[in-house]
């Protein structure tokens, strides 16, 4: 379990809370932001305090997809996040999870779900989303239809000029549903046909009335689809193959109602990366000095040219059988040097005697 956020801010504050062994220190460093992360984004799905049979079935729909690593609570939890989040913030901490969906239906706002993400266990943005219309997975209509597989990452598309032209309202909210879904971003450098199976997409179509989407004016309508993909080969005899997509289900209308977004400062730290950082290593030196560089971390690196050494000169340590090889060698060649002036003054003073 991560630590808590009174935990966090006492270490922080009181020197003498201070972890004492490098285990716990190290540890607690791994429970805590990381400029990349390691492993798959946990999702805590909860239910309100008022939930419908029909918001627990896309509650168990949504665990099934994001299975194994989604977590669903099975009781109803008073919590109402656009006015408190501090028990999101216990439980997504205590569950070890980064992301959150809670279910809730009422008269106000029915078929009312509300989907965020955390940073360093603090709630960074959230959107309220209300569904029109679901087709769960074991409805009639995809009974017996193939799934996708345990653990697989779907292909996400957004069709619609609204995901481009509607300020933060549709980059978060594209944002948002690639974190929840786990869908390929447009980071990654290559994928596995193989490992591809399900294709999920989100487009932006119509206007809702206000009678519909609970807010009291219109707005525009998300149709959420999923497909099961299946890889054929190509009868023009190309490389790669051709995709054909059947439908299998969840799919929902959604309408989006009421949004939290996190402060430019708080996002501009949570959106912090490698690249980011060796940008601004390189925007504040202003005379990049030669024999350095900067790495994809944002380290500096330096090169240093020296003259070369003469390894022979170099005293290192010896064991005892060399040191006395070593004496004897010594010995031998003095002896050596010994006798050769011995010789040189005997014929000088045989010279000398003649």
């Amino acid at each position: 379990m991560a630590p808590t956020e009174y935990q966090r801010s006492t270490r922080l504050t009181d020197p003498s809370l201070q972890p004492k062994k490098a285990r716990i220190a190290r540890y607690l460093a791994a429970t805590g932001p990381q400029i990349v992360e390691r492993k798959a984004k946990g999702i805590l799905l909860m239910k309100g305090t008022s939930c419908s049979q029909r918001m627990g079935d896309v509650l168990k729909d949504l665990r099934s997809m994001k299975a194994p690593y989604a977590k669903l609570l099975t009781k109803k939890n008073a919590i109402y996040p656009f006015e408190d989040t501090a028990p999101i913030d216990f439980l997504t901490t205590k569950n070890d999870s980064s992301m959150f969906a809670i279910a809730s239906s009422n008269k106000k706002r029915p078929n009312n779900l509300v989907i965020g993400r955390t940073f360093d266990h603090q709630v960074l943005d959230m959107i309220e989303l209300g569904i029109t219309r679901y087709v769960g997975l074991h409805d009639d209509k995809y009974k017996g239809t193939i799934k996708k597989r345990i653990g697989s990452k779907p292909l996400m598309v957004f069709v619609g000029d609204y995901f481009h032209n509607n300020g933060a309202d549709g980059k978060r909210l594209q944002s948002l549903l690639l974190d929840f879904y786990g869908g390929f971003e447009r980071s990654v450098a290559s994928i596995s046909l193989a490992g591809l199976d399900h294709v999920i997409s989100v487009t932006a179509g119509g206007i809702a009335t206000p009678s519909v989407n609970g807010t009291g004016t219109a707005s525009v309508v998300f149709h959420v689809r999923t497909y099961h993909v299946k890889l054929k080969k190509n009868p023009s005899a190309g490389k790669a193959p051709l995709p054909f997509l059947t439908p299998c289900g969840p799919d929902m209308d959604i309408v989006l109602r009421r949004t939290s977004y996190a402060s430019p400062d708080i996002w501009r730290e949570a959106m912090k990366s490698s690249t980011s950082n060796s940008k601004s290593v390189k925007k504040n030196k202003k005379n990049i000095e030669k024999n350095k560089t900067i790495n994809e971390m944002g380290e500096v690196v330096g090169r240093l040219h020296i003259e070369k050494q003469d390894i022979s000169k170099i005293q290192g340590k010896k064991a005892k059988a060399l040191r006395v090889a070593d004496a004897i060698s010594k010995k031998e060649e003095k002896d050596a040097i010994e006798a050769d002036l011995k010789k040189e003054k005997e014929k000088e003073d045989a010279e000398d005697f003649l």
